[in-house]
């Protein structure tokens, strides 16, 4: 019996990633996700359960003196995890040049680093994407002298001292609403002293630098006030000028550390312009969505994979449960749902390449269209990841709530991506400030048409629904910019839903070049836009889209 690999068994992200990769990126992609795909499926995977159960983080919060040491414990097996992953250079590549290669991997191989990953261990992926923020903020907008001191170990790839990495925006009084931050940050030479709280900081304690949001003393209120500073952890934690007050107990993801921060004067530099830290975050903010929706497909693709293992093992009432129609429909729509979606967020992620490294000067309409297709694969991913995740609980019935199986921990893992770096409601606004500042709506409705009147034959045919839903969002915005602009604040879900299925139907469509993705595609715009319909498309195309 040959072990468990998630990248070789999963002919989907090896296509998209080589239609997407350079050759020469390609191929060393390919060796180095083989290698990776079996290690996140067999150890990783045993490390996972580990600390999910009875390894979690641990606030060490006095020394035997009665000190505040404010140190955090993690189990030796989630260490070794954080050495095995920036060792890929998960982080480093998108940033420093391969060495086998003399160039840069991109983040399309990133996150297929972090989708695998996330299979097993979602908990930290959320480390990994504060660590990729926070390269990116020291990478574009740090000085010289900050840069040199920090990136390199932020960047490591078992070269040097790894730093983690932290964002801390969240503050008691604010939560999502940023603007309302009171941290202050009085300056000190050629440094600031920050004082304050920080009520929800991930990978507290291990980072070796946060990302922090603050106000510098005297500047306005509201996000404009807000300057970005980098912090040393373990030279404050040690000076005493920082401490944990507690650990947060989620309700899932146990493997990084939440904590509330106390900052009592630590030492911090300013990155990059004063009147621009909250614009900055928010491109950081960005990229962790991303990681957010590849998270998501991680665990969707795992559920999925204990769903369909199990139907075609588990034998009752006198034969397997992938025999009955009902689990061959549940199997194909999630399969053809987890399929979609996947070529959908590799497609944003191509222009993510194209838009966010050093040195890229994107259009207006590239970073407006960027920043809609986010929203919009955010949201969805992460609802379907619960969805998904039920499923296999389902699937499994009784097993399926024990903890002894993986399904309970994939339930509440998926829970906190639909809270994580923005909720519906605050998706919905940030596609409804997009409408407003770039009117990007026309820009998508146009998009999709056009990408949809290319289509011929077949294809244009089963397309026909997808063309309608066009012509129908069309229709609702225009209804809506006639009314009153507090209805709209009504719609923004609905709206953003509408684009969703939109998108990935067109992505769907595109992407037929066989008779499984032709199936998979009627399946997907069936689902969509005529679930009511009575039909025997799945049991149809199951054997084509599930198979053994």
């Amino acid at each position: 019996m040959t072990e468990p690999n998630f990248y070789h068994d999963d002919s989907v992200i090896q296509s998209i990633l080589r239609e997407q990769l350079p050759e020469n990126l390609y191929q060393y992609a390919d060796q180095a996700l083989t290698e990776f795909g079996e290690r996140v499926a067999t150890d990783i995977d045993e490390r996972a359960a580990h600390t999910d159960r009875t390894g979690q983080p641990q606030l060490i919060k006095y020394d035997k003196w009665g000190n505040d040491v404010s140190r955090i414990w993690v189990n030796e097996g989630y260490k070794q995890t954080v050495d095995e992953t920036y060792r890929t250079g998960i982080v480093g590549y998108v940033h420093k040049p391969i060495p086998e290669l003399g160039q840069p991997g991109n983040y399309a191989y990133s996150f297929a680093q972090g989708y695998l990953l996330s299979q097993s261990e979602p908990g930290f992926y959320c480390p990994v994407t504060l660590t990729q923020a926070t390269a990116y903020l020291l990478d574009h907008y740090a000085d010289d002298h900050v840069r040199e001191r920090f990136l390199p170990h932020v960047l490591a790839t078992g070269d040097t001292e790894l730093y983690e990495g932290a964002t801390f925006l969240t503050e008691r009084q604010g939560g999502s609403d940023v603007g309302a931050n009171v941290v202050e940050a009085v300056q000190e030479g050629d440094h600031y002293r920050i004082t304050g709280e920080k009520y929800f900081a991930s990978n507290a304690g291990m980072c070796g630098v946060a990302m922090v949001l603050a106000r510098i003393e005297g500047a306005e209120s509201g996000t404009k006030g807000l300057s970005l500073f980098c912090v040393p952890w373990e030279e404050n934690r040690e000076a005493g000028q920082l401490s944990v007050r507690r650990l947060k107990d989620k309700l899932g993801v146990r493997a990084v550390p939440s904590a509330e921060v106390e900052f009592d004067g630590v030492t911090a530099y300013l990155v990059g312009d004063a009147s621009q830290g909250f614009k900055y975050m928010m491109e950081a903010l960005n990229l962790s969505r991303v990681c957010n929706t590849v998270a998501s497909l991680g665990i969707m693709r795992r559920a999925y994979r204990e769903a369909r293992d199990y139907a075609f093992s588990r034998e009752a009432f006198g034969g397997r449960l992938v025999d009955y129609p009902m689990v061959q429909e549940t199997l194909v729509n999630l399969a053809v749902k987890w399929e979609v979606e996947m070529r959908a967020s590799f497609e944003m992620i191509q222009l993510f390449d194209r838009v966010m490294p050093k040195g890229c000067e994107p259009s207006e309409h590239d970073q407006a269209m960027l920043r809609l297709y986010i929203a919009l694969l955010k949201k969805e991913t992460a609802d379907q990841s619960i969805a998904f995740a039920h499923e296999a609980i389902e699937m499994h019935g009784g097993n399926g709530y024990i903890e002894d199986f993986v399904t309970p921990r994939l339930l509440r893992d998926a829970q906190v991506l639909t809270v994580w770096e923005g909720t519906a409601n605050i998706l919905g606004l940030e596609v409804l400030r997009l409408m407003k500042k770039y009117r990007v709506h026309e820009a998508f409705l146009r998009e999709m048409s056009e990408r949809l009147t290319a289509m011929t034959g077949k294809v244009a045919e089963i397309a026909e629904p997808v063309v309608n839903a066009v012509e129908q969002l069309r229709a609702k915005l225009g209804t809506l910019a006639e009314r009153d602009e507090s209805l709209m604040l009504k719609y923004p879900k609905q709206i953003t839903d509408d684009m969703t299925r939109i998108y990935e139907a067109v992505v769907a469509l595109e992407a037929v070049d066989d008779a499984r993705s032709l199936a998979v595609a009627e399946v997907y715009v069936h689902n969509t836009f005529q679930p009511e319909d009575v039909t025997d498309l799945h049991l149809r195309h199951f054997e084509t889209i599930v198979g053994e």
